[in-house]
C-alpha cells in the first residue's frame, strides 16, 4: 500500500510539473501580443494566433480573458491606440456572448466605448454590427 501511495504521489507531482511548464510556454508565446496590437500589425497577430491553436490548441477566446495590456483588454487596448484592423480582426474572432461579458472592470466592451465617447470609432462600429 505505501508504495501505491508513493507511486501515486510521484505521478501526480510529475503531471502539475508538466501543467505548469506548458502554461509557463503559453505566457511565453503570448508575450508581445500587446505590442503586436499597439503596432496595429494584422499579419503577425494571425500568425501568432494560428501558433498558440496549433501548438497549445487554444483559440482566442480561451486566452483573451487571462491577457491584459496595461490594464486593459485587447480590444479596448486596439481601439486606445487606434489599430483598426488588429481591432477588427479581434472582434470578428470573438464569439459575440463573450464580447457582451463585463470584462475585469465590470464594465462590457460596448459600456466602455460609450462612456469614453469612442462611438465613432471603426472598431466600436464593428463591435455594435457583430452585437
Amino acid at each position: 500500500m505505501l508504495k501505491f501511495a508513493k507511486t501515486a504521489a510521484l505521478i501526480v507531482t510529475a503531471g502539475l510539473g508538466v501543467s505548469a511548464t506548458a502554461q509557463a510556454d503559453v505566457n511565453e508565446a503570448l508575450a508581445n501580443i500587446c505590442t503586436i496590437v499597439s503596432a496595429d500589425d494584422k499579419g503577425e497577430l494571425r500568425k501568432k494566433m494560428r501558433s498558440v491553436q496549433s501548438d497549445y490548441r487554444l483559440k482566442l477566446h480561451d486566452y483573451y480573458t487571462g491577457i491584459s495590456c496595461n490594464g486593459q483588454s485587447l480590444i479596448r487596448t486596439a481601439i486606445s491606440n487606434d489599430a483598426v484592423e488588429v481591432g477588427t480582426l479581434l472582434v470578428k474572432k470573438m464569439p459575440s456572448r463573450d464580447l457582451q461579458e463585463p470584462e475585469k472592470d465590470g464594465k462590457t466592451l460596448q459600456a466602455w466605448i460609450n462612456e469614453n465617447g469612442l462611438q465613432d470609432h471603426a472598431v466600436a462600429q464593428v463591435l455594435t454590427d457583430r452585437l
